[in-house]
């Protein structure tokens, strides 16, 4: 018995009898697959019995598991809150996952500071603040947010209000096109500016009627007291709801808050679609795109898209409707309850207007699924022309179908680093894109850092027993492509097809021959190769910023006393970067661990002075 099968059956024999998660790994360590378990001894160990007439899938699943890890929790609702931020963070092969779900954005209300902003970020943090989303539609949120800022005044501006001991501020353009009310210099009250922001909130919430008739109750209260001017912003403030209200929204009668769900599913791809009643009025529609294996049930689709959506949503509903019932409903429910801190009924209606709005969902479901598999497949076709012309064009013996190209970036001597990005059937495959620090060349000669690059790459691929690529790309002409050929010799890879493709002329050099191949520029062919080329050029300078940016970073705050190496580490990794910690109170600072409250103030005041920020 091979070493670690023994482990794993001895582990098998080991497993505990209580609710938790279970994770299954291959012999490379990667994760395959996460799941939940009331009691993980039981389940865990049915995938391994003989006979169990497992689906093919779970079948060719299990044949892969080397190793398998388990969290025990204290309750089976713990164990779905603690496999759905897995599933999130990984992605496992044979899980259904939320297709680009890490980009989707939110709005942010900095609730936590006395002149709250409006901000637009890419995740949840546990800061205080409240957030709205995720959104699936950046132009609407962007849309919504400016209507919004700009009805209410809120500001937009990054200053720290009120301002540190010694600094002055001055109100900006906002403040003179009646944009924000100034309260950076004193010229709006904490209390009038915190009634703007809760307005923005009670709009972001769906409650647009109880706002309204705050604001009709203001306004006559105002007209009463001849504070006529304060009367006539509130109604303009009304009017500016109400024509929003009339134009994107559809009454749907029961004045509750209630999500309704659908999932349309075909083959491996699937789309999930939330509608948003709130206070009974169809306020928006959220829809995200899923990929799940072909012989996935529409239970266990159903089931993840749930799990995706709402263990990152801020601001839950009173009622969840769903299409059909499914398994471990109470659980759902109960995780929800403890989300919201109050009761979520979650039930799948089948009769009544109830009914009627769920088949409304699922019909806007199958739409975007339709329209998704009408795109797939119109890429489908132009990929297979652009393969077959660039086959043709290079000839190649195997159509190219999987392409690695090769990018250098430096500044001067400095910061080399290499890049490589692969492309499948047309498309970026991001998992198989690789980064490389310059290790070997000293100076700036780009050829020896190409070969450096190379020669690592393929090292490693031959090494993990990977595929070798249809064709290679470099960028570069003559000098860089003989780089790469020497090193694919050295490799024992002379066979591989390899090309350069120079930039100016967008010139291709093919090993052997004396001209460069000229392609027309209407050609799919060259259009697909300039975006292997462009790919791996972004992905190089990105890289190559991000490393100056770390070695300028580490400079700028290892001036500044009593900041070390581990210290600057704590504040980036809290921070991101030294804007970011700029834009902070030092009682935020003071928040991370070995910073006290005199060094956060010197760090602000020494990065201050660096932007330019020092006191009038």
């Amino acid at each position: 018995m091979a070493p670690h099968i023994a482990e794993l059956d001895l582990k098998l024999r080991n497993l505990p009898s209580s609710p938790g998660v279970y994770l299954f790994r291959d012999r490379r360590g990667r994760i395959l697959y996460i799941g939940k378990a009331k009691i993980l001894r039981n389940r865990v160990r049915s995938y391994f019995q003989r006979g169990n007439g497992h689906e093919e899938r779970i079948a060719r699943m299990v044949a892969q598991v080397a190793d398998l890890e388990v969290i025990v929790t204290d309750s089976e609702v713990e164990a779905l809150i603690f496999e759905a931020n897995l599933v999130r963070e990984h992605k496992p092969h044979y899980n259904v996952n939320l297709k680009d779900d890490k980009h989707f954005p939110y709005i942010k209300i900095t609730t936590n500071e006395p002149f709250p902003r409006v901000l637009i970020v890419r995740r949840i943090e546990k800061d205080g603040a409240t957030y709205f989303g995720p959104y699936t539609s950046a132009k609407g949120m962007r849309r919504t947010v400016a209507f919004l800022t700009q009805l209410f005044k809120i500001r937009s501006c990054s200053y720290v209000i009120p301002p540190p001991e010694g600094k002055t501020l001055r109100v900006c353009l906002d403040y003179h096109i009646k944009r924000c009310g100034g309260p950076c210099e004193g010229l709006v009250d904490q209390a009038n500016y915190r009634r703007g922001v809760e307005a923005v909130i009670m709009v972001l919430r769906g409650k647009s009627r109880s706002l309204t008739e705050q604001l009709t109750a203001r306004m006559h209260e105002a007209s009463a007291a001849e504070r006529f001017e304060e009367a006539a912003e509130a109604r303009d403030q009304i009017e500016a709801i109400e024509s929003v209200m009339i134009k994107q929204k559809v009454d749907v009668g029961e004045p509750v808050d209630r999500d309704i769900v659908a999932v349309a599913r075909e083959g491996g791809d699937a789309v999930g679609v939330v509608m948003q009643i709130r206070e009974g009025v169809l306020i928006g529609r959220q829809d995200f795109q899923l990929t799940a294996g072909a012989d996935r049930d529409d239970q266990a689709v159903l089931a993840t898209f749930l799990m995706h959506y709402y263990n990152h949503q801020p601001n839950l509903p009173d009622e969840v409707h769903l299409p059909f019932a499914m398994e471990d409903l109470d659980l759902f429910a109960e995780w929800l309850r403890r989300q919201k801190g109050a009761k979520v009924k979650v039930q799948a209606p089948q009769i009544g207007e109830k009914s009627k709005l769920v088949e409304l969902t699922a019909t806007n479901a199958r739409l975007l699924l339709d329209e998704l598999l009408i795109q797939k497949r119109q890429v489908a076709d132009r990929t297979s022309r652009m393969v077959t012309g660039l086959k043709d064009a290079l000839k190649l013996a195997v159509s190219p179908r999987e392409i690695v190209c090769f990018d250098i970036s430096n500044t001067g001597e400095t910061d080399a680093v290499g890049s490589a990005v692969y492309f499948s059937n047309g498309k970026p495959y991001k998992s198989e894109y690789r980064h490389f620090r310059i290790k070997g060349v000293k100076g700036q000669d780009d050829f020896k850092m190409m070969r450096e690059v190379v020669g690592r790459y393929f090292h490693r691929r031959t090494e993990e027993q990977k595929r070798m690529p249809d064709l290679v790309v470099v960028d570069g002409g003559k000098g860089q492509l003989s780089a790469a050929r020497k090193e694919l010799q050295r490799a024992g890879l002379a066979a591989q097809p390899v090309i350069g493709l120079a930039k100016r002329l967008e010139e291709i050099y093919v090993p052997g021959a004396a001209d460069p191949i000229v392609i027309p520029r209407s050609s799919p062919a060259l259009l697909l190769l300039k975006h292997v080329r462009d790919e791996a050029h972004r992905f190089a300078v990105e890289y190559n910023r991000n490393v100056r940016t770390k070695r300028t970073i580490k400079s700028v705050l290892g001036e500044i006393r009593g900041i070390g190496p581990a210290r600057q580490q704590a504040l980036l990794r809290e921070f991101g970067s030294v804007e970011q910690i700029r834009q902070q109170t030092a009682e935020r600072l003071a928040e991370v661990k070995g910073i006290t409250r005199a060094l956060a103030e010197r760090v602000l005041e020494a990065l201050r002075e660096k932007s330019g920020e020092g006191g009038e």
